[in-house]
């Protein structure tokens, strides 16, 4: 994909990953009827004791992994200032237990979603800060890998209606999908701005692209954006199915392009703007 060459403005933020953890335990009410997304919501097979079933077992698994990072944090965390290798290790651990409950939360929101059980909680947001608040969460990520991240953006707000938590989600999926299919040293580059009443976010990547056979399915649940390179990146192929209908759900769209195989790839999501 072509990187256009633009001054960048450097965000700060706050971690947002307790506020994640607190928002996706409860379906938050919304004070507008969301819009019918079609993403998920149509691959409802009717197993509802299934899905049940899987909801259930993720709120059980996330308990044990939040004690897990507690107890390596208390174990390691008196000597790892001292041993880099023990630095080394806290951080892989925490950075799989982070993985791991992203993959739950991501379960329990397809199981919300394919019952229609999912609610938003709207408010008056700088678009701009959503994308910063997503940045600090994958900054980790992003710097384990060692991919140069820049990003573009007005220096005026870019005022939108939505949940904070969810299109937060929908940031954090786009750019933890484009860290994983890019190799190490590879580029990702964000740009913000305004087309008529829309708030644009583009998420580009030099990564492993996405073939043309692939790509009309790309947002399709249980399609992996993997399936066209190494199958050791290969996940469960939720994460963009999730993001097209947290888009929907409020009232914008997503599309992604790529040139092809090993030719990167680029994540348009735009919003309705206030008027």
């Amino acid at each position: 994909m072509d990187f256009q060459k633009e001054s960048t403005e450097s965000f700060t933020a706050v971690p947002r990953a307790a506020a994640f953890a607190a928002h996706n335990d409860v379906a938050m009410a919304h004070p507008r009827q969301p819009r019918p997304s079609p993403g998920i919501a149509q691959q409802n097979s009717g197993n509802s004791r299934m899905e049940e079933l899987l909801a259930m077992v993720c709120h059980e698994l996330r308990s044990p992994i939040a004690s897990m990072r507690y107890a390596v944090r208390a174990f390691l965390g008196s000597h790892a200032q001292e041993d880099t290798k023990q630095q080394q290790l806290q951080a892989l651990i925490e950075r799989q237990t982070r993985n791991m409950t992203r993959l739950i939360d991501d379960l329990l929101d397809i199981a919300r979603m394919r019952n229609d059980s999912l609610r938003l909680h709207c408010e008056r947001l700088d678009l701009r800060a959503i994308v910063a608040h997503a940045v600090e969460t994958l900054a980790s990520e992003i710097d384990t890998r060692g991919h140069q991240l820049t990003t573009v953006a007005p220096d005026h707000p870019l005022w939108v209606t939505g949940d904070p938590f969810r299109l937060e989600q929908v940031f954090v999926n786009l750019l933890a999908n484009a860290a994983k299919y890019t190799g190490p040293g590879g580029r990702i580059a964000i740009r913000i701005h305004v087309r008529e009443n829309l708030g644009v976010v583009r998420i580009c990547d030099s990564g492993s692209g996405i073939t043309p056979e692939l790509l009309p399915h790309i947002f399709q649940l249980f399609r992996q954006a993997g399936e066209t390179g190494s199958q050791s990146l290969a996940g469960l192929g939720i994460g963009l199915a999730i993001v097209r209908t947290l888009v929907e759900m409020h009232g914008g769209d997503v599309t992604a392009n790529s040139p092809g195989a090993g030719q990167g790839s680029e994540f348009v999501v735009c919003l309705p703007m206030e008027s």
